[in-house]
């Protein structure tokens, strides 16, 4: 059970997630500084530092969040999926989950806005492609352990992972710039995207 100091933490912590997230969405990332997010939430700067190491650990904590949602969705589907299956399974079954872990932290449409602002915001985007590299290695090293094969000799599961995280960032870039930036509008985006990967990959694209 949760004791008070620990209520107290979480919810200083929750305070400065959302108030860092409302100010990079509203006035920018780079024009909002530290000092900002803690005023907003009667903090010190001090205080802000026992929570996250520096404003992009704020920008993308609740995104790590879902990256170890995703991760952990992988590391449960059944062995018998092949890996891309067990990939495709993972993130679009795993909506739910997500959104409730969204909201134990901010609120959904909170975290659709810095979404955009990840996409738009060139020091952001860059981060978030490192991190993602970063998420696609771990996969990757999970989907070479789940097929018993070496993934330093075995280019498949890098290369598996390779073409699920570029659907992924496709899919992202347009429902960032779309008119509908619902939870439910980038699962369907998701479902759509993956199911074209065939045709994209081996597929004649010309009409006949």
């Amino acid at each position: 059970m949760e004791t008070l100091r620990e209520r107290k933490k979480r919810r200083t912590r929750e305070a400065l997630l959302r108030s860092a997230l409302e100010l990079f969405t509203t006035q920018g990332y780079e024009n909002t500084t530290v000092d900002e997010i803690a005023e907003a939430v009667d903090v010190s700067q001090r205080t802000f530092f026992r929570y996250f190491a520096g404003k992009e650990d704020a920008a993308f904590a609740v995104q790590a969040m879902t990256e170890a949602h995703f991760v952990s969705a992988v590391r449960a589907r059944p062995a018998h999926e092949a890996p891309m299956e067990a990939l495709r399974q993972a993130i679009l079954q795993g909506w739910d989950a997500i959104r409730e872990t969204v909201e134990s932290a901010v609120p959904v449409e909170l975290y659709l806005r810095m979404y955009r602002t990840i996409e738009s915001t060139p020091a952001l985007l860059a981060a978030h492609l490192r991190r993602s590299a970063a998420t696609e290695e771990t996969i990757a090293r999970l989907l070479a352990e789940r097929e018993g094969v070496d993934v330093e000799t075995d280019p498949r599961p890098r290369l598996a992972v390779a073409v699920f995280g570029g659907v992924m960032r496709v899919t992202e870039r347009q429902w960032s710039t779309g008119e509908d930036v619902s939870l439910e509008a980038i699962r369907a985006l998701t479902a759509s995207s993956l199911d074209q990967v065939g045709s994209a990959l081996t597929g004649n694209w010309r009409s006949t």
